[in-house]
């Protein structure tokens, strides 16, 4: 009998190992909010990863400028030291494709309604390639900087609509109340190199985004070969807050990848 439980428990703690293994093998999952956000939006995606086992760090992305921003992401992925999977949103998707350059431990880029650049374009510019943006008149009188740029904000009266319109009313008041700006050069300012071509990409965006034209969405996701895109219907820009399952499935799918 002696001899049986200990062998009942050598077995257990060896599964034990195994599973804490395999969770530490597991890459870390950086996500990257983007403009007229925080890295709020990104809490019932968090709740997914983390309760299946993946590490998970939101970045407060400081949307000052894209070769700026894309160096603070960069340099918290250099700081992790092992595999990591970099999630960018709306704005983000071009930081993360910045900040990913020259990082080897990038195992995987996954774009939520997301600019992917090429180099020399900008957002302000991709969001126009095609029709159906009506974030322009959304936004409000700009905030001038002492440093002579622009704060962007979007109107709250007009951010239920415009950026969230998926999303109960409630929680949209709040997300509009608690908006972080960013800068007019952050989204006329030029990509660099963009860094999908050597890393593989997944891309999943709601067929309702009026911030940027799905059109576009569709555009950058062929032209980066993207790996799987999901397309949702009826979502809105802020696909990760009304459809976190979604969202977490495909980051999850993109961090199992070989």
């Amino acid at each position: 009998m002696n001899n049986l439980l200990a062998a009942m428990a050598m077995a257990a703690a060896s599964l034990t190992a195994t599973a804490v293994s395999a969770q530490t093998a597991r890459p870390t999952v950086v996500l990257v909010h983007g403009a007229f956000a925080d890295a709020s939006s990104w809490n019932g995606v968090i709740r997914i990863l983390e309760k299946d086992g993946y590490p998970v760090v939101a970045a407060a992305n400081p949307l000052r400028g894209v070769a700026s921003d894309g160096k603070s992401v960069g340099d918290i992925v250099s700081s992790l030291g092992k595999p990591v999977v970099l999630v960018g949103h709306s704005y983000g998707g071009s930081v993360i494709t910045e900040a990913a350059r020259g990082k080897p431990n990038v195992k995987a880029l996954v774009y939520v309604s997301a600019f992917a650049p090429d180099a020399g374009e900008t957002a302000a510019g991709l969001s126009g390639k095609f029709p159906g943006s009506t974030l322009g008149p959304a936004i409000a009188p700009p905030v001038k900087l002492s440093s002579g740029d622009n704060d962007l904000y979007i109107l709250q009266d007009k951010f239920h609509r415009q950026f969230a319109a998926d999303v109960p009313a409630a929680d949209a008041a709040l997300m509009a109340a608690t908006q972080r700006p960013i800068t007019e050069t952050a989204l006329n300012e030029k990509s660099g190199a963009p860094t999908w071509t050597g890393i593989p990409s997944w891309f999943v965006y709601g067929d309702k985004d009026l911030n940027i034209p799905p059109k576009a969405l569709a555009f950058m996701a062929e032209r980066a070969k993207s790996r799987k895109t999901e397309v949702v219907a009826g979502a809105s820009h802020v696909v990760m807050v009304s459809h976190p399952e979604v969202v977490a499935r495909l980051i999850e799918r993109a961090a199992e990848a070989k």
